[in-house]
């Protein structure tokens, strides 16, 4: 049986913890942020674990990933 193929899109959006929990950036930090407050701009800051509700379709297009 062949290899299963990693969605090259999430696997550049996506990454692992440590401990093995899935990350991603926060949206809507991308561009015109002169146009945002400086507290909107704050609260997309960072990154974020993934949901559960999301974490299966995860697990789905990145199978090597080890979440």
């Amino acid at each position: 049986m062949p290899k299963m193929k990693s969605h090259k899109g999430t696997q550049k959006r996506i990454g692992v913890t440590g401990s093995g929990k899935a990350v991603r950036v926060k949206s809507w930090r991308g561009h015109h942020l002169e146009l945002k407050s400086s507290r909107r701009t704050r609260r997309y800051d960072g990154k974020e674990l993934v949901s559960g509700e999301s974490l299966a379709q995860v697990r789905r297009l990145l199978p090597y990933l080890g979440v």
